[in-house]
């Protein structure tokens, strides 16, 4: 069985290699974000916050089509994680905000999402999620409550999806498990781990430095790596012998940087346990969606594997694994000088 996902992973990375930007490589998908509150008759309050990587910031401009953003913000700093602007305006109008368009300049050029938070006085709300494929959105008030759930379960299947950190490490725990019942339990401990940071950090009872997550996330994907190299040289190591127990508390660390992509972004109070909710199933969904195509492909290359001379059955039996920990590594040695960096 170990062979079989050998091979699959192999390919899998040479394709995620060859097609993937290197931002996605990295799990820099973190969505910005844009709110818009009248706290007034006539008064607006508007905020930006962009992800940024130290000093670097990707070259993205809100717009809205009455003109409101083409003056220079009030204020303007960046904290080391996000670039934040704000905006106060006033504007006598009748209901100046209805009926205008939201732009992202730059958008297009990003794999990033930005989340819109629009409340007015009068107790309309419109909350939606700008994709790089299409960087505008209209500002039409149909209802006055509620999240947009499709929204929010599509920004977590796309967060799994394109982060291969992520997925690197749910195919190593597959490649030193196998397809058995084994793996149905670590993927449950897995699971209910980051689901239970996920909750400490909507509720704020926890609260981790970004950074040095994302370097944790790493590692753990370094420590699998060295797990399968020993499991195929015929040791048995603790991951081998516990799978659940490794799940669960490497999947502690990957929850916490599934709710950094959301509740770093600094959504409202009252949104973040919900949409960190609805966000936590589109991983699983998405996670789900991997696991059975990745199912689907051990099924398709059994035959073809069984006929692979020896020496393409030696390259596919030693590169996913050296694959996946020096990729790792690299990612680790990256994130630690980001989370130690002034």
């Amino acid at each position: 069985m170990i062979r079989r996902l050998s091979a699959l992973l192999l390919i899998l990375g040479v394709a995620l290699g060859l097609g993937v930007p290197r931002e996605a490589h990295s799990h820099e998908v973190r969505p910005a974000y844009f709110e818009l509150n009248q706290d007034s008759a006539h008064h607006y309050l508007i905020t930006w916050k962009q992800p940024v990587q130290g000093d670097l910031a990707i070259r993205l401009r809100p717009r809205l089509s009455n003109g409101w953003l083409d003056r220079p913000p009030a204020d303007q700093f960046a904290n080391g994680v996000f670039l934040i602007r704000t905006w106060s305006v006033t504007d006598p109008a009748p209901d100046p905000v209805a009926g205008r368009t939201l732009t992202i300049e730059g958008l297009d050029r990003t794999i990033t999402d930005v989340l819109a938070v629009i409340r007015l006085a009068d107790g309309r709300r419109l909350e939606g999620i700008i994709k790089p494929d299409h960087p505008a959105l209209a500002l039409a008030f149909a209802s006055t409550s509620g999240l947009p759930v499709p929204a929010y379960l599509r920004l977590g299947v796309e967060h799994i999806l394109t982060g291969i950190d992520h997925l690197m490490f749910v195919l190593g725990l597959l490649l030193l498990v196998g397809v058995r019942w084994r793996l149905i339990k670590a993927i449950t401990a897995f699971t209910v781990a980051h689901s239970l940071t996920l909750a400490a950090s909507a509720v704020g009872v926890v609260r981790v430095p970004s950074a040095a997550v994302e370097a944790l996330v790493a590692l753990s994907i370094v420590f699998v790596a060295t797990e399968l190299v020993r499991a195929m040289r015929g040791r048995v190591g603790l991951t081998r012998r516990y799978p659940w127990l490794i799940a669960f508390t490497f999947g502690l660390l990957h929850g916490f940087a599934f709710a950094g992509a959301l509740a770093e972004v600094g959504l409202p109070k009252d949104a973040i346990p919900m949409s960190l909710f609805l966000f936590n199933v589109g991983v699983e969904i998405g996670q789900l969606l991997f696991v059975g195509v990745a199912i689907v492909f051990i099924l398709a290359l059994r035959p073809v594997w069984a006929r692979a001379p020896a020496a393409a059955f030696a390259v596919g039996r030693w590169a996913p694994p050296y694959a996946i920990g020096s990729f790792a590594a690299y990612w680790f040695i990256e994130r630690a000088a980001l989370a130690f960096s002034p």
